[in-house]
């Protein structure tokens, strides 16, 4: 497994803009995908993005298409969301997480964890 570490959340108005990092431990984070996962109050953990170990294959959930956009730089083993346009529904806890296999949206496939980030949208 790899260890994670989210940063870069915190709190901002409707329409405004936050970038998330997640930063891997160890020298494999390129054997890795990589997807991102949010929990709001009260709901289950759900999809956001995923990333390909080459960053060239990306997917996300329908709610986020066109506002977030995910990156990753292997050789500073850290991953990026990109968010654009936030609303109040996007308020959760954001979490990364990695697996070796395919890009996956099921978030049982993944089996390395971070801690999270939360992320506030103001009305």
């Amino acid at each position: 497994q790899v260890q994670l570490v989210e940063s870069g959340g915190g709190l901002v108005q409707t329409g405004g803009s936050l970038r998330l990092s997640c930063a891997a431990s160890g020298r494999t984070f390129s054997t890795y995908v990589m997807g991102w996962f949010r929990q709001a109050p009260g709901k289950e953990r759900e999809f956001v993005a995923t990333i390909s170990r080459s960053g060239g294959i990306t997917y996300y959930a329908d709610s986020v298409k066109r506002r977030f956009t995910v990156s990753r730089d292997n050789a500073k083993n850290t991953g990026y969301l990109q968010m654009n346009s936030l609303k109040p529904k996007d308020t959760a806890v954001y979490y990364c997480a990695a697996r070796r296999d395919r890009n996956d949206c099921d978030v049982r496939a993944y089996d390395s964890w971070g801690q999270g980030t939360q992320v506030t949208v103001s009305s």
